[in-house]
């Protein structure tokens, strides 16, 4: 879908986090129930893309059931699976059975015409690769999002090129969504304001595992220098866009595995009550 024509596309992002997207889970529950949807089309990316298309379906409540459940189940995250050469994280099983035990309406997504957008990259190119989401390709587009590398032990495939976590190429597509013709793009991040991403010594570590991967894991190197371009560009947008931010509270206790239903129940009604807010600031 050819978006770059219209210059004045209001766009939403979403940026993954694995659990701490129960925070966006949140904030798009609020815009549901306040049949707030200015927007022309989204990007999400790992568990953003899977809280948008919920969104988008109107199922509300749909993500935060599925954090709080499947999310918590073994067959999702289990350490010792890992060590035993299994999946830590495993996407694949996350997403088929919240699909076949969660109702998404799809019909409903499809109608409304807000195309969604998943970020994956390209294991050999390392590039961020942005595909719309449709009834064909979502079974295998959601997972390839979301496949965090080494947790999870394989590369998906879509249309033929492996695939994995979109964060690692493009965590937050703020500068995508304004190159797609955006001008009142809203993001959703899962970081408190002020937020910076530090090099970390652990993606050195990881060398021995992108053996056969030099550019993916030159990409890995190269995350938070993109993250905090996207950062800069979010604080300092061009003179003809417009970017409103909506962002967890100082101290948002959720970590990325977490597991406990308390801390996750509270970040949920955190990311509501911000949502609440963010439409009507919007209204005024």
């Amino acid at each position: 879908m050819n978006l770059a024509t219209k210059p004045d596309n209001a766009a939403l992002v979403v940026e993954g986090g694995a659990m701490r997207g129960i925070f966006a889970a949140g904030v798009l529950d609020a815009f549901i129930e306040q049949q707030y949807q200015p927007y022309q089309f989204a990007i999400g990316v790992s568990a953003g893309s899977t809280t948008l298309i919920g969104y988008l379906a109107a199922n509300h409540g749909r993500s935060r059931q599925i954090l709080l459940d499947h999310a918590r189940r073994t067959d999702f995250l289990n350490w010792r699976r890992y060590l035993k050469g299994g999946h830590f994280c495993d996407v694949s099983w996350l997403w088929h059975a919240s699909f076949d035990e969660v109702p998404l309406n799809i019909d409903h997504y499809l109608r409304q015409q807000v195309p969604l957008f998943a970020v994956t990259t390209n294991v050999n190119s390392a590039k961020a690769c942005y595909f719309e989401v449709t009834r064909d390709n979502m079974h295998q587009l959601f997972p390839a999002s979301c496949a965090i590398p080494l947790m999870y032990r394989e590369f998906p495939l879509i249309d033929g090129e492996r695939m994995t976590d979109g964060g690692l190429a493009d965590a937050i597509p703020v500068i995508k969504a304004y190159e797609m013709g955006a001008r009142d793009i809203t993001v959703v991040l899962s970081q408190p304001h002020g937020y910076r991403k530090r090099v970390s010594r652990l993606p050195v570590l990881m060398k021995p595992f992108f053996k056969q991967y030099p550019d993916l894991f030159t990409a890995v190197l190269n995350r938070t220098h993109r993250y905090n371009q996207a950062l800069d560009f979010i604080a300092k947008p061009p003179a003809d866009c417009r970017i409103r931010v909506v962002a967890p509270p100082v101290g948002f206790a959720v970590g990325r595995f977490c597991q406990d239903p308390q801390q996750l129940e509270a970040g949920y009604q955190a990311g509501r009550q911000t949502g609440l807010r963010h439409v009507t600031s919007s209204q005024l």
